[in-house]
């Protein structure tokens, strides 16, 4: 399987409609996929998180395999989406007979973050977005009751999120509901371009946010007499259910023992590249020596999020005015890339795209841990890259650009985090490649990033799977406690940060490891072509973006032939 990157407009095929019909019905069905994708129409209202809403989306995913059976490809385009639907939704229907799908609580990837979350991409500008908020505000409750009732059915049929996680989404959406959280504040600072907002619409917002507020503080109270009286101590999920979060992140099937025992020695050998770097920056010194000579070098300090937000979009227009036409193509209307502070204190960074028609540029968001207000560059350059060019921004953007060469579906709803995150960290490895990261400290800041997701390789399978610790890092088998101390040798990040992430790995089994598992499958299918006559660098990036999101087994059916 192979595509055409060719630039003209394809027809239409009857691939190209189930796909799109799909999107179409996922977009009723989740209405703030719609906000999300920047289409009006439901500015207002929320999925149906209820059992009822869940079975929904399976029902849509087995309508459409329904309707790709007996069609046959008219181009390697189509051959691609064919691939990539009966992969994905196939995967799909069986996490969903699984009965997981009705117990999903984490600390950064539920409908108790999801319901809040989509506020951050609603704009604010006018009087009528503020009234599209309020109303949405005001459906916070019925969100909040559909989801607490599936938890409750999950929870009738024994499956539960550890109690780790239960504790800690209490702490979260009670900050939500606090009368200085989210959605006070959202209330309170609420104006226009033109100043406040009319006494009859603040009246209407500050209706909604008591309301959603109120649902909030319900959820805690759910979540604290309910659920956490029958949410297991184990952290650790199993086999079976690990197998299926992993091939569902990463879109291929892979051998987990085999790719712990890789991922141990992937660690020991960033280690050691680390020891190189840190006799570079002076000489005899240790990693830890090394990096503390670096933070306290005045240039490569930042004081305050106003300074690291300008750092930030500085760094970022830099790389997109310097990669453009030379090592990727970028039209004019990718170029835009904003770099903000989140408007939460949980910790990490991430990246929303761009809206279907580019009207909301795509984002770099900053998750600043609460007390936190001092940051260092070199530790830091190398996320730049991996969140805005030639990461996810160039990544994400391409997809939603190529409206002429892909459908809905292939642009806007098949992501896959081995595939996203493998192609971000791909990309961190080329900066140095290009030579953006000749600095010793810069480079030493890509080691760490790089070490941290080796790490959680070894982290999130031994873990999860119960197997035996390498002798490197203790002894007999991996648990929760374990993990956190190998995690604060590895991750070189603050407590707060440490706190999320490694909540987020019990929580979110199989997405941790995707990064560097999914960068490991990228660079075996360019290694893989780098053998065959006349390969082009330049060509290889064009051709894999065009594709878009997919599971890496398609992909490397459709890069690979």
């Amino acid at each position: 399987m192979t595509i055409d990157t060719a630039p003209a407009a394809r027809p239409r095929t009857r691939i190209d409609a189930v796909a799109d019909d799909y999107t179409d019905t996922l977009i009723r069905l989740n209405p703030t996929f719609a906000t999300t994708l920047g289409l009006p129409g439901h500015e207002t209202e929320y999925q149906d998180f209820s059992p009822a809403g869940i079975a929904g989306f399976a029902e849509a995913a087995r309508d459409a395999l329904a309707a790709l059976e007996g069609l046959e490809p008219e181009d390697d385009v189509d051959a691609v989406t064919l691939d990539a639907m009966r992969e994905r939704l196939g995967l799909q229907l069986l996490i969903h007979a699984s009965g997981w799908e009705y117990a999903e609580l984490n600390n950064i990837a539920s409908p108790a973050q999801d319901i809040r979350a989509i506020f951050d991409l609603m704009p604010t500008g006018t009087e009528q977005d503020w009234e599209h908020i309020a109303g949405r505000a005001h459906n916070v409750p019925a969100a909040i009751r559909g989801y607490t009732e599936s938890l409750r059915l999950a929870r009738d049929a024994g499956k539960v999120a550890a109690a780790r996680q239960v504790r800690i989404v209490i702490e979260q959406v009670t900050k939500y509901a606090a009368g200085d959280g989210f959605f006070a504040k959202l209330a309170a600072e609420a104006s226009t371009a033109s100043g406040a907002l009319p006494p009859a619409l603040q009246e209407k917002l500050d209706a909604g946010v008591d309301a959603a507020r109120r649902a909030y503080t319900g959820l805690a109270e759910f979540l604290r007499t309910e659920l956490l009286p029958a949410a297991p101590e184990k952290d650790a999920v199993g086999r079976t259910r690990y197998s299926l979060a992993s091939r569902s992140f990463l879109g291929a099937e892979v051998d987990l023992e085999e790719t712990y025992t890789w991922g141990v020695q992937e660690l020991d050998r960033l280690i050691a590249e680390q020891e190189k770097v840190a006799a570079a920056i002076k000489a005899g010194a240790s990693i830890a020596e090394a990096k503390e000579i670096l933070n306290n070098d005045p240039a490569r300090q930042l004081k305050g999020t106003d300074a690291l937000r300008e750092w930030m979009q500085h760094l970022s227009d830099k790389a997109v005015a310097e990669l453009a036409g030379v090592h990727f193509d970028i039209p004019d209307v990718m170029k835009k890339l904003e770099c903000r502070i989140a408007p939460t204190d949980e910790g990490g960074i991430y990246y929303t795209g761009p809206s279907d028609d580019f009207s909301r540029p795509g984002r770099m968001w900053w998750s600043v841990p609460a007390g936190e207000d001092t940051f260092t560059t070199w530790a830091e350059t190398t996320t730049v890259y991996h969140e805005g060019v030639p990461g996810h921004h160039l990544q994400v953007a391409t997809a939603t650009y190529r409206r002429e060469l892909l459908n809905k579906w292939r642009r806007n709803v098949c992501w896959t985090s081995g595939h996203g995150e493998g192609w971000a960290l791909y990309a961190e490895k080329l900066m140095q490649e290009l030579g953006y990261l000749s600095d010793p400290g810069d480079h030493m800041g890509m080691l760490d990033m790089q070490r941290m997701r080796a790490a959680r390789v070894v982290f999130d399978i031994g873990v999860h799977l119960e197997l035996g610790m390498p002798e490197r890092w203790g002894s007999g088998t991996w648990t929760a406690d374990k993990g956190y101390a190998f995690l604060k040798e590895n991750l070189p990040i603050s407590e707060g940060q440490l706190n999320f992430e490694f909540t987020r790995y019990l929580g979110w089994p199989g997405q941790a490891p995707s990064y560097k598992v999914g960068q490991r499958l990228w660079e075996q299918i360019r290694a893989e072509l780098e053998t065959r006559p006349g390969f082009d660098l330049k060509e290889f990036h064009t051709k894999a973006l065009n594709i878009g999101s997919v599971g890496l087994d398609t992909l490397r059916r459709a890069l690979l032939g």
